[in-house]
């Protein structure tokens, strides 16, 4: 294997979170990425920010943390993104404001190099609502090399998606990851038909079974909350039951679990081990405050441990 970093990208929104308690830098690539950065990968967040004081201040915030900012773009027609995000039993519930600058992502010729270049992409389906963003990203998958391991992170936030985004973001993708109460729509939207998914394991295997049928993907990957996750590939499956956390919030928790996924998929681990690595450090995330906590070396080094325990 090359010593070179893995270029792992974050493709979408950049926002800030605006809770009861403050205003957090969010949005699911930028945590993403810099959980990547934080496993030992190059994490790059791929967005736009206005040209704005909200702009500046994320630039600020970023600044300390692991990771590339350099293919941010600046927008000087629409505001830096905002949602105002509630929290529900810890479990947080969004107003997403429109029109701001991520919608206008523009497919710049840096992007298309950074495309050419990027080992694993995550994204989703909020930052395709616009019709520029959705062409942009769209393109950047289109101009990956054929290895580059692409994770559609479905993430649905009504009403910002629609079957034609689900279609082709499920065409590009390697890894599908989506909650136990996504899966029934995706497989609606991707005309798959209704199906009455419970948490059975055997019914969840048909339903990434049902996927794999229709599209390219290699491995899908179903959260199930507190209760742990399943992975299906083409060959195998297999269940985790989640790792006990104390939970602060979950804003964050499921970007980690998709960090952690990229990181050790892009080593060839198997199954079990990218369950292990996905559900601890969402864990983690989850018995923190915001998405983007400080950690300790000595944290680093133990959840990393148990996960090549497995």
């Amino acid at each position: 294997m090359s010593d070179r970093r893995k270029i792992v990208t974050g493709l979408g929104e950049l926002l800030w979170d605006l809770l009861p308690s403050g205003d957090r830098l969010g949005g699911a690539p930028a945590n993403f990425a810099v959980m990547a950065s934080r496993l030992g990968d190059r994490g790059i967040v791929a967005s736009r920010l206005g040209d704005d004081k909200r702009g500046r201040q994320a630039l600020v915030a970023l600044h300390p943390l692991p990771i590339d900012t350099s293919f941010l773009q600046s927008d000087t027609a629409f505001p830096t993104g905002t949602v105002s995000v509630s929290l529900l039993h810890g479990e947080p519930e969004y107003t997403i404001h429109e029109p701001v600058a991520w919608d206008q992502l523009a497919f710049t010729p840096e992007w298309q190099s950074l495309a050419q270049q990027t080992d694993a992409v995550c994204f989703g389906s909020l930052a395709q609502r616009s019709a520029v963003a959705r062409a942009t990203i769209q393109s950047f998958l289109a101009s990956t090399r054929p290895e580059c391991v692409r994770i559609f992170d479905v993430n649905l936030r009504p009403p910002f998606f629609s079957t034609g985004v689900i279609h082709a973001s499920l065409a590009a993708a390697t890894i599908l990851k989506l909650n136990e109460s996504e899966l029934p729509r995706i497989l609606f939207l991707a005309g798959l038909g209704s199906f009455p998914v419970a948490d059975d394991e055997a019914d969840l295997c048909k339903a990434a079974r049902l996927l794999f049928d229709r599209f390219p993907l290699r491995l899908v990957c179903i959260t199930l909350g507190a209760r742990g996750s399943l992975l299906v590939s083409h060959e195998s499956h297999h269940r985790h039951p989640g790792v006990p956390a104390d939970l602060k919030d979950a804003i964050g928790a499921g970007d980690a679990f998709t960090a952690a996924l990229a990181h050790y998929y892009l080593e060839a681990a198997p199954l079990p081990v990218l369950n292990e690595a996905g559900n601890r450090w969402g864990a983690w995330i989850a018995s923190h405050s915001g998405a983007m906590p400080a950690l300790p070396s000595e944290v680093l080094a133990g959840i990393t441990q148990a996960i090549r325990a497995v």
